[in-house]
């Protein structure tokens, strides 16, 4: 969710910056181009009251300076003007010594024009008939302190530009974390889900995730009849084949077998596999229970009682420890592990004198799950055979030679390997590394 918001944030950020950017620039911009026609109209209004200014005198035409407005008469004011007759320029005095520079045509100058004190001019230049004579008049005005103004209001527009958008990203996040609360719970349920805390979603508040939470707790209920028919039909299977098992076992001890031993031995073998496989099917059922759909495996509550199901099977063990952190949850199926550590753990005790010990360490990212036994151990040339199926290197220990093949398929599906080697106890020690 929280990359969700960052990502909203940060789209609504960049479409904020650049529209607040183009409305902030876009209006100074249309300000600026209205008051520069504004003041192209106070110019032409100026040249044609210069225009009035011009008189007829003894000596011909003169500029009467008693019509000027006050800016002529002040230096640098930034009100200047220009009128050329023939060979005769008229200057005000407020240009100073400054040469006032004349448009080539008339009408407004195209940009600013240098003026003094680095003043920036707006010019505009008008011909006119006065008494018969041909008139340049040309008039400027300083337009930098304009300048400097839209300078400042965009400086202020921008500041606030931004205080606007922090106000607006700030109230985004407030609607969007309210209106991400609903799914952030069923997150968190889902979650809760995954580590076996819950079997179902709780009905949220909001109209929009109803259907997508029925049709989650619709495929938990599904999966969860499915895998009870299946375990039911296991267990009804088990005890259905027990009596025929039984049966033939007693056609096994009748007298008129005693003529083909070997054949009453190889059938005896055959119905001990078979009894000990529905044995061992009809026991991963019972362990298995109620569990909730995607349960994982709790060290502190599964280690005990398995354990203490492996003491009873073999009761010549002395010890038969374990040394897992407190409170360690393994996110894997309670079943398989339950099969993975059994089978590694019924193998040590059948080969074990006293002790078999099994260690679960936390390792960044993974854990290391080691067993190991006081038994006689296993050369390290025949150690791989250990591992395929159906071998077994001592017929006279119980078994089929299935558990740690097994076992390795399991691992292999979880991207772990099993290794083999030499225990301190004395005996084999088998290991694996689980990511988590």
């Amino acid at each position: 969710m929280n990359s969700i918001q960052r990502r909203l944030g940060v789209g609504l950020a960049l479409v904020l910056l650049v529209f607040g950017t183009l409305m902030i620039n876009g209006s100074v911009w249309l300000i600026d181009l209205g008051l520069r026609r504004h003041m192209q109209n106070e110019l032409r209004d100026a040249a044609e009251m210069l225009l009035i200014a011009v008189v007829r005198g003894p000596n011909g035409l003169a500029l009467d300076e008693q019509r000027l407005a006050p800016a002529y008469h002040r230096p640098l004011s930034g009100s200047y003007f220009r009128i050329d007759r023939d060979e005769r320029i008229w200057r005000s005095r407020s240009v100073w010594d400054f040469d006032l520079p004349q448009p080539e045509e008339p009408g407004m100058a195209s940009g600013f024009q240098p003026g003094p004190g680095e003043q920036q001019l707006l010019v505009y230049r008008a011909n006119f008939q006065r008494f018969g004579e041909a008139l340049s008049v040309t008039v400027a005005q300083d337009y930098r302190p304009l300048s400097l103004a839209f300078a400042q209001v965009r400086w202020l527009l921008s500041g606030l530009g931004v205080l606007a958008m922090a106000i607006v990203l700030f109230l985004q996040w407030l609607t969007l974390r309210r209106a991400f609360e609903p799914l952030e719970r069923t997150r968190q349920q889902v979650l809760q889900l995954q580590q076996g805390r819950r079997a179902r979603l709780d009905a949220p508040v909001d109209r929009e995730l109803e259907p997508l939470v029925a049709q989650i707790n619709a495929l938990l209920i599904h999966t969860q009849e499915r895998l009870l028919r299946s375990r039911n039909a296991l267990g009804n299977l088990g005890h259905a084949l027990k009596t025929p098992l039984a049966v033939l076992r007693s056609l096994l001890d009748r007298p008129e077998l005693d003529t083909l031993p070997e054949w009453r031995q190889g059938m005896r073998e055959q119905l001990d596999g078979i009894e000990h496989r529905l044995a061992r099917e009809l026991n991963r059922a019972r362990l298995a229970g109620e569990v909730l759909p995607g349960a994982h495996f709790d060290c502190d509550r599964e280690l005990p009682a398995l354990c203490e199901t492996l003491q009873k099977v073999h009761p010549q063990l002395a010890e038969l420890s374990w040394q897992v952190p407190a409170g360690l949850r393994l996110p894997y199926d309670r079943e398989d592990l339950l099969e993975v550590l059994g089978n590694l753990l019924d193998n040590a005790c059948k080969w074990s004198r006293q002790r078999v010990q099994l260690r679960i360490e936390a390792l960044p990212g993974a854990v290391r799950v080691t067993v190991e036994d006081d038994g006689p151990g296993v050369p390290e040339a025949q150690r791989e055979q250990l591992l395929t199926r159906g071998v077994r290197l001592d017929e006279q220990v119980a078994g089929h030679g299935l558990g740690l093949a097994i076992v390795r398929d399991t691992l292999q599906a979880w991207g772990a390997d099993l290794q083999l080697g030499e225990s301190k106890l004395g005996g084999l020690q088998v290991s694996f590394r689980l990511p988590v």
